[in-house]
């Protein structure tokens, strides 16, 4: 497999997607998440969705042009429009006027309705760690889990994730699918032919396989049985209630080229440490916590091997699959 320097890889993908519709600015932000992704060693969530979003973007299901809007404001909310573009500015905006509104307020909250893929939750809380604030991330996707006890994909994947800053070192990151695996695991396992275990998910029929792309086809199952289902509804409220975004099942699967545009939502919430304990008192509790957890051989901090990667990465940069090069290269051209 070739091995691209970031920077190499970065331009690769803002080339495709620029040539594929979308504006600079849009390419260059989802570029920039994407390799990020790479770096930390999430595949499933970097560059291999350049061919995915540049197919919707050819066919209008993504709108090259859109640009971010804030619809509503008002005290520690905000309302941001994706306007059926690629997530990632969208995104930044909303995570801006989270930051901005929990400065004053203490709290905030911002929804963005009419986007797409958001990528890895945990990339877009990094601002809120570097305002000093913990953050939360919530977003829904494309039907993929039942409802528990029903027979028909209705949820999505729906990942959550949250970042909690520290006086020193990298925050605390954390970031999960509420499926028994990112459903992007899968479309990797598809592109490359291979297998995947048993209890990831289900075919269209129902039984369950380790084939990827049957899966793809069929439902993923959720983590942790009905927890994991009812966790996944919680977001699926939350992010298209608030917003008037689509729910998954009304979201065309993002895997395949043809589809509508889907709609779906995202959520950003901040808190200002200082508005409640203070910031001492914050940072005190959360290293008292970590020294607890670190006294026992074999616990890590949660990010702090992909923020070992990502070191490694901007160094060495990152290998992809031949195949995933060629095609990276042809979209680019």
């Amino acid at each position: 497999m070739p091995r691209l320097a970031l920077d190499e890889l970065q331009a690769l993908a803002q080339r495709a997607l620029e040539r594929a519709g979308a504006s600079a600015e849009m390419a260059d932000a989802t570029a920039r998440a994407l390799v990020a992704a790479d770096a930390q060693g999430l595949a499933s969530h970097g560059v291999s969705r350049v061919p995915q979003y540049a197919g919707h973007l050819k066919i209008n299901r993504a709108v090259g042009a859109a640009q971010p809007r804030v619809l509503r404001a008002k005290g520690g909310t905000a309302l941001i429009d994706a306007g059926d573009g690629l997530a990632f500015p969208a995104c930044a905006l909303a995570v801006r006027e989270a930051i901005d509104r929990a400065g004053e307020h203490g709290i905030a909250f911002s929804g963005v309705c009419n986007s797409h893929h958001f990528g890895s939750a945990a990339y877009h809380l990094g601002p809120v760690a570097a305002a000093g604030m913990v953050g939360f991330a919530f977003g829904n996707s494309p039907a993929a889990m039942p409802a528990w006890g029903g027979k028909r994909a209705l949820f999505g994947t729906n990942p959550i994730a949250a970042v909690f800053p520290r006086r020193s070192g990298a925050p605390v990151t954390i970031d999960l699918s509420l499926s028994e695996v990112a459903r992007g695991k899968i479309m990797v396992a598809a592109q490359q032919g291979k297998e995947i275990p048993l209890g990831w998910a289900l075919d269209a029929q129902g039984a369950p396989t380790t084939d990827a792309k049957a899966a793809l086809a069929g439902m993923m199952l959720p983590a942790g049985g009905v927890k994991g289902a009812m966790l996944a509804m919680m977001v699926e409220l939350m992010v298209c209630t608030l917003t008037g975004a689509q729910f998954g099942f009304e979201a065309d699967s993002f895997f395949v080229a043809e589809g509508n545009r889907p709609r779906i939502g995202q959520a950003f919430m901040a808190i200002d440490p200082g508005a409640l304990a203070g910031n001492e008192v914050y940072f005190e509790r959360v290293e008292t916590l970590l020294a607890a957890m670190l006294e026992d051989d074999g616990v890590r901090v949660p990010g702090v091997r992909r923020d070992d990667l990502a070191a490694r990465a901007q160094l060495a940069g990152v290998e992809i699959p031949d195949a995933l090069a060629a095609q990276l290269r042809e979209l680019a051209a």
